[in-house]
C-alpha cells in the first residue's frame, strides 16, 4: 500500500485506537485535533501519522455538543432560477463552499419563502444564487423570518450575506439577533464594517484607462440598477476617469439594444463601450451587429465585467473585469471564523482589486 494511503477498515476507527498506534493518551489525540499548540511537534507528527494511516474521521456531531460550535456556516441566498442560474454566484457559492472546508468547516445554504432552511452544501456548488442586478429586490420579510427560523434553530455558528445594499434591513436584524456574520458589498454607515468587496470604481477606471491607451476617444456606458451601490460605483468610476483622461464620455439612456442603437445611430458614435455586466454586453454586442458594424478591432471595441464564462465563448471573446471569488470567500470565511472565537472584528471592511482580462474584443485600436 502506498505511503500515506488510510488503511481500509471493516468499521470505523476509535480515538482509542488511534492513541494506540501513536503510543500517547487519548487526552493528547484530542489536542492534537483541537488545540495542536498544545501538543509537541514530535508528538503531533506522530499522531497526525497515525490518524491518516488508521483513516480516523472525528466525530463532528460529539465535538459540536461538546464545544458548542456547529461548524457550519450559513448563506442567506436569494431565491434563482434553476434553469437560468447566476454565473457569477454561483461561483461565489462554489468558492465560499471551497474555503469553509478548509476550515473544517460546513455551509448551510438557505433562501427565504421556503419555510425552512435548505440542506448543506459540501463540496460542488448545487444551487446559485441569484445576482441582485437581475432582480434582487425582494419583499424583506422573507429573508428576516428565515434569518430569525436558522438562528432559532442555532444551526449555525455565523451568516454571509451577499447583494448587500446600504439600508439593508438584514443588516441590523442580524445585529440584534447577536450572530456573528460577515457580507460580499459594503455595508452602510453606522453598521458593523464586516464586509469584503471589490474596489468597483477603480476596476471601470481601469477599463477605461484600456479603451484609452488603444486610441479611444469616444466611449459609451450601459449599465442599470443604480440604485445598487456596485453598479452606481461602476457608472462613476467610468465617468470620474474617462473626465480625468479628457474623453468624451456618454452613457445609454436604458441598458437595452435600442439605447445603445441610438447612441451608435448619434453623430458621434462612441468607437468603444464598458458595459457593466457581461450580460449588459451581450446587448452591446447586438446594437453593433444591428447597425452593420463589427465588435472588436476592426469595429466597436466591447468590454464586460464579472467575467463569466460566456466571455470565452463569444465570437470574438469578451474583454471583461474578472472578481477574486476565491479570495473574497477566503476572507469572508477568516473573519466570520475570528468573530465564532471571540475576536475583535477589524475596525473596517477589506476592498480588494479586479483583474481585467483582455480578449479580442479589445485587444486592439479603434
Amino acid at each position: 500500500m502506498p505511503e500515506g494511503t488510510p488503511r481500509p477498515r471493516r468499521g470505523a476507527t476509535t480515538i482509542e485506537e488511534v492513541a494506540r498506534a501513536a503510543g500517547v493518551s487519548r487526552q493528547t489525540v484530542s489536542n492534537a485535533l483541537n488545540a495542536p499548540q498544545r501538543v509537541r511537534p514530535d508528538t503531533l507528527a506522530r499522531v497526525t501519522a497515525a490518524i491518516r494511516e488508521l483513516g480516523y474521521q472525528p466525530d463532528q456531531s460529539a465535538r459540536s455538543l461538546r464545544s458548542g460550535a456547529r461548524r457550519t456556516l450559513g448563506y442567506l441566498a436569494p431565491v434563482d432560477d434553476p434553469f437560468d442560474p447566476n454565473p457569477l454566484m454561483a461561483g461565489f457559492l462554489e468558492a465560499l463552499v471551497d474555503a469553509a472546508g478548509a476550515q473544517g468547516q460546513r455551509v448551510l445554504l438557505f433562501r427565504p419563502g421556503h419555510g425552512r432552511a435548505g440542506g448543506a452544501v459540501q463540496g460542488l456548488a448545487q444551487d446559485a444564487a441569484q445576482d441582485a442586478v437581475q432582480g434582487g429586490a425582494q419583499d424583506a420579510a422573507g429573508p428576516l423570518a428565515a434569518i430569525d427560523e436558522l438562528v432559532a434553530a442555532r444551526q449555525v455558528d455565523g451568516l454571509v450575506l451577499a447583494d448587500v445594499l446600504g439600508d439593508d434591513p438584514r443588516i441590523g436584524h442580524v445585529v440584534r439577533a447577536g450572530l456573528p456574520f460577515v457580507t460580499f458589498g459594503r455595508t452602510g454607515p453606522g453598521q458593523p464594517q464586516h464586509w469584503v468587496d471589490i474596489a468597483n470604481d477603480t476596476a471601470m477606471a481601469v477599463v477605461v484607462r484600456h479603451l484609452a491607451a488603444l486610441g479611444h476617444r469616444r466611449i459609451g456606458y450601459v449599465g442599470r440598477a443604480e440604485d445598487l451601490p456596485w453598479m452606481a460605483a461602476r457608472r462613476a468610476g467610468f465617468l470620474a476617469e474617462a473626465a480625468r483622461l479628457g474623453l468624451s464620455a456618454v452613457t445609454a439612456a436604458r441598458p437595452d439594444v435600442a439605447a445603445v442603437r441610438e447612441l451608435l445611430r448619434g453623430p458621434e458614435r462612441p468607437t468603444a463601450f464598458a458595459a457593466g455586466s457581461d450580460l449588459l454586453a451581450l446587448d452591446v454586442y447586438e446594437a453593433v451587429r444591428a447597425e452593420g458594424l463589427a465588435v472588436g478591432p476592426a469595429g466597436v471595441a466591447v468590454t464586460g465585467f464579472h467575467d463569466t464564462p460566456l466571455c470565452r465563448h463569444l465570437h470574438p471573446a469578451l474583454t471583461s473585469v474578472r472578481l477574486p471569488l476565491r479570495t473574497i470567500a477566503a476572507a469572508l470565511v477568516e473573519r466570520l471564523l475570528g468573530q465564532v472565537r471571540g475576536e475583535a472584528p477589524p475596525a473596517g471592511g477589506l476592498e480588494l482589486a479586479a483583474e481585467l482580462v483582455v480578449r479580442a474584443s479589445s485587444q486592439t485600436g479603434p
